[in-house]
């Protein structure tokens, strides 16, 4: 099959018309790279056994040796990972099949065949396969998941910085409400997101290698003299995982419920957001650059539609389906080990790839925007009512009794509420002058407390 008629004939959208833009994650979650982890981590155990002191039978290796398995690891190619998968449809087992291709690999060089009982020693699979999966997620997290992240976050400090001092109506529950700046709502996001990047960073991915069900039963009965845990413990380390002392045949998955969770929450702030500019630019207090050969209806020419933060939406309500499905699931497995972990944890690429894709969507939508500082004027204009607030506050400041019930009755539910009427309600209030000057240049423009400055703020006091 062609790449072409691969691409239409996808089941996933992932693998068909979105391959291109998460193809930065292959390298992490494919099946190749699934493989690829495995022999790295194969020849990674069977080189520390050699080096160890107290393992007669696996000598040390030359230097030789050594660089040639790490050639081996290195130039690990997709031919190579189909003769795996040759095995693999005769052993009806992926990680027996990685051991059988390593040994016949090996078979080359006389010092490693000399060896290669070692190769997979007192190994289960999931020994192999918890490390495969803990640097999968490590390194997509450093290499692709935080960049694409830090990309959105990135735009929306520049954004809250440059609109810093743009007034904009805000509406609580859908309704006029107390002014702010456009740039303080891109900073509130912008603050929620670096918390939740704060975490998902943060969260610290567990390896073990202790065998069948957590005991070093195997590795006891070969070398009863060695301290496999100790061993044990700097070979995960060493991998830039964090080592787990206390498992059965699995590493528990805890941790990876903690990452996923990280995930689910900064995808549920990107989703608060996405909604919010798509609201914002349906008020059109922005506008979307356009492509000139772009088409936004097939119908109605005049259309251009909020399409990267809906695709960005939708594509983070299906990665956190399946998010909250993996934490609620992987950290459950019957007594020492059941199977229904290996299925769920195939699907790792598709709530990253959704993730990712959801994160890329949404910078495009961000660099598509133009604000609009008339409509953003028209409609303060035409909500004098919110000055009721600073109003009544001010007048509470002065023991003016039932301060909001006169501003509730002179506001509340009216229309045609203009600056002179507020103006008269001013003129009519028993405090000092030099205050009622100061309510009377207050406008819905220019009544936005700190916000500016707050806006200014985010991104240099975090950073």
């Amino acid at each position: 099959m062609n790449s072409s008629s691969s691409f239409l004939t996808a089941l996933s959208p992932l693998d068909g018309r979105y391959s291109a833009k998460v193809a930065a994650l292959r390298p992490y979650f494919s099946e190749f790279a699934l493989i690829r982890y495995r022999v790295y981590l194969e020849i990674e155990w069977f080189k520390a056994l050699c080096n160890a002191t107290g393992i007669a039978e696996a000598p040390p290796l030359a230097i030789e040796t050594i660089a040639e398995l790490d050639d081996v690891a290195a130039g690990f190619s997709e031919t190579d990972a189909e003769a795996v998968k040759l095995i693999e449809a005769k052993t009806n087992h992926d990680v027996k099949a990685v051991e059988y291709w390593l040994r016949e690999r090996l078979t080359r060089n006389v010092e490693a065949a000399r060896s290669a009982q070692f190769i997979h020693f007192a190994c289960t699979s999931e020994d192999i396969n918890n490390l495969s999966h803990g640097l999968m997620l490590m390194h997509s997290r450093e290499r692709v998941m935080l960049p694409a992240l830090d990309k959105v976050i990135g735009k929306l400090i520049q954004m809250a910085h440059e609109m810093s001092d743009i007034p904009m109506l805000a509406r609580t529950h859908g309704q006029p409400a107390t002014p702010t700046t456009v740039g303080k709502e891109f900073a509130n996001f912008a603050y929620r997101l670096l918390r939740g990047r704060e975490r998902l960073a943060s969260v610290a991915i567990p390896g073990k290698i202790n065998g069948a069900v957590g005991n070093y039963n195997a590795h006891v009965a070969a070398y009863p003299a060695f301290d496999w845990e100790k061993f044990a413990q700097v070979f995960v380390e060493k991998l830039g995982l964090t080592f787990n002392p206390y498992t059965t045949q699995i590493e528990p998955h805890d941790a990876m419920a903690e990452l996923f969770d990280a995930y689910a929450r900064i995808n549920s702030i990107l989703l608060d957001f996405n909604r919010d500019m798509w609201g914002y630019i349906s008020l059109a207090y922005f506008k979307q650059k356009t492509r000139k050969d772009e088409i936004g209806s097939s119908t109605m020419p005049h259309k251009v539609n909020p399409i990267d933060f809906e695709n960005s939406e939708g594509n983070l309500g299906i990665a956190n389906a399946l998010l909250r499905h993996l934490s609620e699931k992987l950290p459950l497995s019957r007594w020492q080990r059941d199977l229904t972990d290996s299925t769920v944890l195939r699907n790792m690429g598709v709530v990253s790839g959704h993730t990712f894709l959801a994160y890329d969507s949404c910078s495009r939508g961000l660099n598509k925007l133009e604000v609009s500082p008339e409509r953003l004027a028209e409609d303060l204009e035409n909500a004098w009512e919110v000055l009721a607030e600073p109003i009544q506050t001010v007048m509470r400041r002065y023991g003016i009794p039932d301060s909001y019930e006169q501003l509730k009755e002179l506001t509340r539910g009216k229309s045609g509420i203009t600056k002179d009427t507020l103006h008269g309600f001013i003129d009519r209030l028993a405090f000092p002058e030099s205050e009622k000057i100061r309510l009377r240049e207050m406008t819905p423009q220019n009544y936005v407390g700190e916000a500016a400055m707050l806006a200014r703020k985010i991104g240099i006091e975090n950073s």
